[in-house]
């Protein structure tokens, strides 16, 4: 195979700058909230923590089995891929927090902590999906500009039953050397929009823990199902940077809404502090 590949100087500088933004998003919110908030850095971690058990290692689990059983028939139909999809993040996801705050947390469950715990569990998963993914892609970018792709492709094409692997590996390629550079930064625009989201969730089931309410685990479960399935359908009929607007819209006034629940439960502390010292 004699073609070479390029790839473009803005799309290496865009997946150099995402690769770098994977993983100061979550470093970052980490030490603003730590210093703004005295949050424990034990939330966070146990944030990390119970996203890779829930998602990357229990949901996973079901995914293949589910896949095994359905086929290529669940991943063809987009709404049951959808609704498949987000049910199962959302009560995989929420499950493991509110369990993760009901036993884990129960010494430190307070409302700094509970954002912190939000920090943690979708800052593993920017880390883990948009950071490794970019390491990839620039490892990938290395090899193009070495002619180590070409080399590879070469040896699998001339490999029995390799095929598969060639026409992946070359589509793959082909995609860093011909995306629009704008649809890299898109990854980093749609991690922000999760790490809000799981921000705000985190603080729905800190509540539903401590008020004893179950309400607010479901509001969470149906929130999470409605913005996956929701991004699952509207990829599939809209450009990807509409639906990047729309999520993060969707996003921000999920997280407005929080944050006047987290104001309003400060001021009220304050309130009773106040009445308690007056008594």
């Amino acid at each position: 195979m004699d073609t070479a590949y390029t790839v473009p100087v803005e799309n290496m500088v865009a997946i150099g700058l995402v690769l770098i933004f994977s993983f100061a998003l979550p470093v970052g919110l980490l030490f603003f909230w730590r210093k703004k908030a005295k949050a424990k850095l034990s939330a966070f971690f146990i944030g990390c923590a119970t996203f890779f058990l829930f998602a990357m290692v229990l949901e996973q689990l079901m995914h293949v089995a589910v896949l095994s059983l359905t086929g290529e028939a669940l991943i063809q139909n987009t709404w049951l891929y959808a609704l498949y999809g987000g049910l199962a993040a959302g009560v995989f996801e929420e499950t493991g927090r509110f369990l993760a705050m009901r036993f884990c947390m129960k010494n430190i469950l307070r409302r700094e902590n509970a954002v912190m715990y939000g920090i943690g569990h979708g800052g593993i998963e920017c880390m883990l999906l948009l950071g490794l993914s970019y390491i990839s892609n620039f490892v990938m970018v290395l090899m193009i500009r070495s002619g180590g792709v070409e080399t590879m492709l070469n040896t699998l094409n001339a490999l029995p039953d390799q095929e598969e692997a060639a026409a992946a590996l070359q589509t793959a390629v082909e995609q860093l050397c011909t995306l629009p550079t704008w649809q890299f930064y898109m990854a980093g625009v749609e991690r922000i929009s999760a790490v809000m989201l799981h921000i705000g969730l985190s603080y729905l089931v800190y509540r539903a823990v401590k008020e004893k309410k179950l309400l607010y685990y479901v509001l969470a479960i149906a929130i999470h199902f409605f913005v996956d399935a929701g991004t699952i359908v509207l990829m599939q009929y809209v450009p990807v940077i509409a639906t990047e607007i729309v999520l993060l819209a969707a996003v921000g006034i999920f997280l407005v809404f929080v944050v006047r629940q987290y104001r309003n439960e400060g001021a009220f502390a304050k309130a009773e502090m106040v009445s308690e010292e007056k008594i």
